[in-house]
């Protein structure tokens, strides 16, 4: 099988929401040991049974909250945002029991406005928005009196009113770093994810049109082969007595014959069923694959360097190697007298180095190529390379293309070795 990379275990709601049950258990046990201080060293004088009834409230839903993240139904942006509403409600409730707008905690109802800000659409943030600027509003007017937080502490120059102001800035400015960062880390994973997907599906879309076209070709070439090669066959005999030209029609007709080759190729893998694959040993695998390169192309010249010792196992088919022949037609075409290639494997990675020295990749379209069909050469379509980038994401594999230093193009081919070699 190709390799498939492992799902995403949470969708980014479920992520915000795991991240917004943690931060609410830090926060409302932070407000109960300040509660409880309060009214046993401090003396505040609150209703402590609504005061604790409004903490255990909001504990049990965060419980519940918890349960609900093991199900296995996907946490909806409607849901997460159900939930930070019900924490502004708490703490409206929470600081209409302890002083209202006078508590010097108030100021927190700007984290759930700032969550909402940082993980919701502009609508769901503005209505977190207007609900805790509402709830400031009926704080500033309905609320019971602490006295005892405008009492000045001795030895020290303000009141704890102050003291608290500070540790809600503390507290609110950790956890804004901490959690609201990861959650808009989420979104930021959960677009380049998206972006990957439309990408995929386009290059998917791409492929079959070229693929239809093929088949279609390929069915139409037959027929032109077959007459240029009687027509070459015949032309060999009457060349008789001239070796020069017997030889270049000996050419022309080797590369009819590897044509038509192809074409059988390409008709004996659409027969077979569509991903079928075998394991087969790298370093015979790429040997096979420079020899038939050798048949092809009779113009270059290259220095073949394969790693000693015994090699992995990869996953391989027609396409592959078909990419591979692709990639070394490139470094062919683009200077055929001093071609380096390289195979070696590190960390259950296979490793392809191509180096050819010729004139390198314009800089305009090196981001471009194997996303469309743009060509390194002016008389390429793109196309090949387009299938080959196309045909290793299939097989969990990347190509890269470098302008080397010492001049000319290097290519990297990277394919994982296969699961049962692991």
């Amino acid at each position: 099988m190709p390799h498939i990379s492992p799902p995403i275990a949470l969708s980014t709601p479920n992520q915000n929401l795991v991240r917004l049950t943690m931060m609410r258990g830090i926060t409302w046990t932070g407000f109960l040991l300040v509660i409880t201080f309060g009214i046993n060293v401090l003396q505040f004088h609150l209703n402590v049974l609504l005061v604790i009834t409004c903490i255990m409230a909001m504990g049990i839903i965060n419980l519940l909250t918890w349960w609900r993240l093991g199900r296995p139904s996907a946490v909806s942006d409607q849901e997460y945002e159900l939930h930070l509403l019900v924490d502004i409600a708490g703490l409206t409730l929470l600081f209409a029991l302890t002083g209202g707008a006078t508590n010097p905690a108030i100021s927190y109802l700007l984290v759930p406005v700032t969550i909402a800000a940082a993980t919701l659409r502009w609508r769901s943030a503005l209505l977190i928005a207007a609900v805790a600027i509402l709830s400031y509003l009926l704080l500033m007017f309905y609320y019971v009196p602490v006295p005892e937080l405008s009492r000045q502490l001795p030895n020290l120059p303000f009141n704890l009113h102050v003291i608290g102001m500070g540790i809600t800035f503390l507290l609110s400015t950790a956890l804004v770093i901490f959690f609201i960062s990861k959650m808009a880390l989420a979104l930021r994973v959960r677009d380049r994810t998206l972006a990957r997907t439309r990408e995929a599906a386009l290059r998917s879309e791409q492929i079959l049109a070229v693929a239809s076209q093929a088949a279609g070709t390929a069915h139409e070439l037959g027929t032109p082969l077959s007459t240029i090669s009687v027509i070459v066959s015949d032309m060999l005999e009457d060349a008789e007595g001239q070796p020069q030209l017997q030889e270049d029609i000996r050419l022309i007709k080797q590369q009819v014959d590897t044509c038509k080759a192809h074409l059988r190729t390409l008709a004996d893998s659409a027969r077979r069923q569509a991903g079928s694959m075998e394991e087969a040993d790298v370093s015979e695998w790429f040997k096979r694959v420079i020899n038939r390169w050798t048949v092809m192309r009779h113009d270059m010249e290259f220095q073949l360097d394969i790693a000693k010792g015994r090699a992995p196992q990869i996953e391989v088919d027609a396409t592959l190697e078909q990419a591979m022949m692709n990639l070394l037609n490139n470094a062919a075409d683009a200077d055929p007298s001093n071609i380096e290639i390289q195979l070696y494997w590190e960390n259950q990675e296979v490793i392809f180095d191509i180096r050819d020295h010729g004139a390198g990749v314009p800089l305009e379209i090196a981001d471009q190529l194997g996303d469309t069909f743009i060509s390194t050469h002016s008389k390429g379509m793109g196309i090949g390379l387009f299938l080959t980038h196309s045909t290793l994401d299939r097989f969990g594999g990347s190509v890269r293309l470098y302008n080397h230093e010492g001049g000319g193009t290097l290519t990297e081919v990277r394919l994982p070795v296969a699961y049962s070699a692991l």
